[in-house]
């Protein structure tokens, strides 16, 4: 039985005309942990809510977008491919998902649709749990992706000074850091080849992997080089959940560097979605929990693994 339907299943009253309902939409969502992370979070305040997953094929994402509102929901997530395709029939966006160019976060207030990214937010979040402030470094961001402009638009909001950006392709590198600088002027941004990453020096304190390298099933890749010890006064952060340890990770501990895992992300960024759908603070604590214990049991059923795709993303 997949994580979805467990959480739908043991939601903590029954469903009725007068439950409110809020959900994802994506393309796959059969794996997505959101359902089971914010189920939880209604259970925990004994709200009659529930959190439902809305599988919607690329072409029809206009409608179901609109359908948001026609079914009265009160909002919902918004996951890989639809990010960016949503932007074009909101009544509203905020201006961290103007920048990120992406919206995860839909709000159905009024008769309107409002869009929002709550990935910057939860990412930095997760950065100050584990002790590591933003304002003041130097930074290295691994990927030009969706989940790249999240992470360096959140690094420049909250103060670095310099962002370099490493990318496969150098021209995807560049084409978000001059993007980025049109949004953060007091901020440097840098784009560089992946290939230049073994470059970072002593001067850089943060360094990001945003790409999907060792993701669950290739838990095996990794953005750094395995010949190549990773600098250990970085703080290493990956945005790879499943698995929680990922390869780069342990790469880093190897050498005594701090190091942040995606599970703090996930959870921050879905606890800021709560409180825009709900108006109440989020209980963090039991979001944690169901996912971490939705993830332990994806480990033992090796059979059917979750995807871990990128939710926040």
């Amino acid at each position: 039985m997949s994580n979805d339907s467990h959480a739908i299943r043991n939601h903590p009253s029954p469903i009725t005309g007068r439950t409110t309902l809020v959900g994802i939409i994506g393309w796959p969502v059969e794996h997505s942990l959101s359902p089971v992370m914010h189920n939880a979070a209604f259970a925990a305040l004994g709200m009659d809510w529930a959190y439902v997953p809305l599988p919607v094929y690329p072409d029809h994402v206009g409608e179901a977008v609109r359908g948001l509102r026609a079914l009265n929901f009160a909002g919902a997530n918004v996951t890989v491919p639809h990010k960016q395709a949503v932007l074009a029939h909101l009544d509203e966006v905020s201006h961290a998902a103007q920048v990120i160019g992406a919206v995860n976060t839909i709000v159905v207030r009024d008769g309107l649709l409002y869009g929002d990214n709550t990935d910057a937010t939860g990412f930095v979040a997760s950065l100050r749990d584990a002790g590591f402030d933003p304002a003041g470094t130097y930074c290295a961001v691994l990927g030009a992706g969706g989940a790249a402009r999240a992470v360096v638009h959140a690094l420049a909001d909250a103060g670095a000074l310099q962002v370099c950006v490493y990318n496969r392709h150098f021209s995807r590198a560049r084409d978000l850091c001059q993007d980025m600088a049109k949004f953060h002027t007091d901020v440097r941004f840098e784009p560089a080849s992946l290939g230049d990453v073994p470059a970072i020096g002593d001067d850089t304190d943060l360094l990001v992997n945003a790409t999907s390298l060792g993701m669950w099933p290739d838990t095996e890749t990794s953005p750094w080089p395995r010949d190549l010890p990773v600098p250990g006064h970085l703080t290493v952060c990956d945005l790879v959940y499943n698995p929680q340890e990922t390869l780069f990770l342990s790469q880093a501990r190897a050498v005594g560097a701090e190091t942040v895992g995606g599970l703090g992300m996930l959870v921050h960024q879905g606890a800021a979605a709560f409180e825009l759908w709900t108006g109440r603070p989020a209980p963090a604590a039991a979001m944690r929990e169901a996912v971490h214990t939705a993830l332990m049991s994806t480990v033992s059923e090796t059979s059917k693994p979750d995807s871990g795709e990128e939710e926040h993303v």
